[in-house]
């Protein structure tokens, strides 16, 4: 109990003293500047007023400058946020404020509720790393439920694209043509193609526009188009065919991939069957046998 009490008092005021220096930083710095430099005090005043109001995204973006980070380690995180989906400026700071306020939010709860009566300091330490963890596991989930959407919109996308070149349109034209076709039915290559769409219209190289779609999304499907989009350009072959064979192939391949996972479910089946269906049959079976083995048994002993 002594033990629990002290860690709440610890903090609590690790808390209190984070949120005075997180969000009372504009008052302390207008009281600085007019002892300085007095003339700046109304230009210290209208920055202050300027800041937003209380929101818990402002406490957990300001949280994230708790986080020890380095550029490199940024850059990749920023990049795991692209594949995910999420490219505004916030996320970077949503993420990192996450892997702070998570495992407060785990120790407070765990603290209240006193689950951690015994080995209290072995349950916080799980819960501060699991807290800090979670973030990482949740932007993996998400990156890969976003890589299986284009995954499988991927061959409704270049069905879309041979439609619209066969139909007389360029391949940009066609390219924005798909975007806008498949906001509904598939949102994410939506967006990335309307990415590869800005980005040309902003003067950057077809291919290289490409490129960037495949190193933003990381699948393999994705990678293969465009070598075969790029390939075409260069060899100066018909796109609307290539992007043909290459759905066609990208069907072939999913229908194997179903076949193999169905050939892999018998030999996925023996382990529920021997743990759970197999004691059920044999209690099913052998124990009326049993019950009268053991009553004919009691009924020969006592004769």
């Amino acid at each position: 109990m002594l033990l629990a009490i002290s860690s709440f008092i610890v903090l609590f005021l690790l808390l209190g003293s984070g949120g005075l220096l997180l969000f009372y930083r504009g008052a302390m710095y207008q009281r600085i500047s007019t002892v300085v430099a007095p003339e700046e005090e109304n230009s210290v005043v209208l920055q202050t007023d300027l800041q937003p109001g209380f929101s818990i995204r402002g406490v957990i973006e300001q949280m994230e400058r708790v986080v020890p980070k380095t550029q490199a380690e940024m850059s990749v995180v920023r990049q795991r946020l692209t594949r995910a989906g999420y490219r505004n400026a916030p996320a970077l700071n949503l993420f990192y404020g996450s892997k702070v306020c998570l495992p407060l939010v785990l120790c407070l709860v765990t603290m209240v509720t006193g689950l951690a009566r015994e080995n209290a300091i072995v349950v916080y330490a799980i819960l501060l790393g699991l807290g800090f963890l979670a973030p990482d596991f949740w932007l993996g989930r998400r990156i890969t439920l976003r890589q299986k959407r284009i995954r499988l919109g991927l061959p409704d996308m270049l069905d879309l694209l041979v439609i619209c070149i066969e139909a007389g349109l360029s391949i940009d034209q066609a390219t924005a043509r798909t975007a806008e076709e498949l906001q509904l039915g598939q949102p994410a290559i939506s967006d990335e193609l309307g990415i590869v769409v800005l980005e040309q219209r902003a003067g950057r190289a077809r291919s290289d526009a490409w490129r960037q779609f495949a190193e933003r999304t990381a699948v393999d499907s994705v990678r293969n188009l465009v070598s075969v989009l790029v390939q075409s350009e260069q060899l100066g072959t018909s796109v609307a065919k290539t992007l043909r064979i290459h759905s066609d192939t990208l069907r072939v391949q999913r229908r194997q991939a179903v076949e193999e996972q169905a050939a892999k479910t018998t030999i996925k089946l023996v382990f529920p069957l021997v743990l759970f269906i197999f004691p059920s049959l044999f209690l099913v079976t052998l124990g009326p046998a049993m019950i009268i083995m053991s009553e004919s048994f009691q009924q020969y002993l006592t004769q």
